[in-house]
């Protein structure tokens, strides 16, 4: 059986201290087999958001190890930042990279909270794919009043976590796990300075589309009281108009599942409508790592058959034009190669 590998995104509540980060990634890294992609550590956030990948259960134990030297250095009641949070490690996020499943994150995400419970005494709540209530499939759902509410939730059987006591600690606040699907960072820059070209095609492709509006150009209100909209392309996406430089204007994208909605499938589309207006594109960019099936499915669209992994790999950054920002270096873009996979 091929080697399995989970993406693990833990978001800790510090963003300031690099000793602290520091720590808690050393914890992390303790683990054998777990790889470090990235740490975006946001003094304004007051926030880290560290990537790892490795083998599921290794991974679950990297991000408890980590769990534990946060809940140590990190005192949530003296806790400021423009960010929305409720613990010292905030969210939990177990991906499916390679050769593992949803449910089996799901199931990833669920051991992690019953340890954390356990070994912490930590509020866990389950959200995304591993929620167990409509009301938690949302993260801000569970977020919303921040830290500062949860003493007075924690107290309704409503508020009762998935995992560990309904008791407020000051100094930890709670935590949410869940399972979800890669988010792929995705933007492509156009031959034109007129962000309102990009924005008019980003309202055509993303899944939200564009508000409805009447002959006098007002906004169209539904019974249930809110805007009507004209749905977009496609399902899984966001998407908005954005300047990459003063002279480049990109549509800029989140790709929630790119098996459902491909780099390569947006990417044509940016096309087609894009010569409507006499312009071209002119690159693709990539914000963070991709993982390789999404490289590959683009790969087999524009060489038109499948082939070896590295023509792939070619013919998908050709195709969506990755090497005309820099060079598209596979060890520093794929999940998989930087993983040593």
């Amino acid at each position: 059986m091929e080697r399995q590998l989970v993406e693990c995104v833990p978001n800790f509540s510090e963003g300031k201290d690099e000793k602290i980060i520091d720590a808690i990634t050393t914890a992390m890294l303790s683990v054998k087999e777990v790889r470090l992609l990235d740490v975006d550590m946001g003094a304004d956030f007051n926030r880290t958001v560290v990537t790892i990948v490795g083998p599921p259960n290794a991974v679950v134990e990297s991000a408890l190890r980590g769990t534990k030297v946060a809940l140590d250095s990190i005192d949530m009641s003296i806790h400021t930042g423009e960010h929305a949070r409720m613990g010292a490690i905030d969210v939990v996020p177990f991906i499916p990279v390679s050769n593992i499943n949803m449910e089996e994150c799901i199931a990833l995400a669920e051991n992690y909270g019953e340890e954390a419970a356990k070994r912490f005494g930590l509020p866990v709540y389950l959200y995304a794919k591993a929620a167990r209530r409509d009301d938690r499939i949302n993260l801000p759902d569970i977020r919303r009043g921040e830290y500062e509410s949860f003493e007075e939730k924690l107290g309704h059987s409503d508020w009762a976590p998935e995992y560990g006591p309904s008791i407020f600690n000051s100094k930890s606040g709670v935590t949410a796990t869940g399972a979800r699907s890669i988010l792929i960072a995705y933007n492509v820059n156009l031959d034109t300075d007129n962000k309102s070209i990009t924005n008019k095609i980003a309202g055509k492709l993303r899944s939200s589309g564009i508000l409805k509006k009447d002959a006098n150009g007002e906004k169209i209100i539904g019974e249930d009281g809110k805007a009507e909209r004209i749905p977009g392309r496609f399902e899984c996406l966001q998407g908005a108009g954005w300047m990459y430089d003063e002279n480049t204007a990109q549509v800029s994208m989140n790709l929630l599942d790119y098996t459902i909605t491909g780099l390569h499938a947006v990417t044509d589309a940016i096309r087609e409508l894009a010569s409507e207006t006499n312009n071209c594109t002119t690159a693709g960019e990539l914000v963070g790592l991709v993982p390789l099936q999404a490289i590959l499915d683009s790969g087999r669209h524009y060489l038109g058959h499948d082939a070896e992994e590295s023509v792939l790999i070619d013919n998908a950054v050709k195709g969506l034009q990755l090497d005309q920002l820099g060079d598209f270096i596979i060890e520093q873009r794929i999940i998989e190669y930087a993983a040593g996979v």
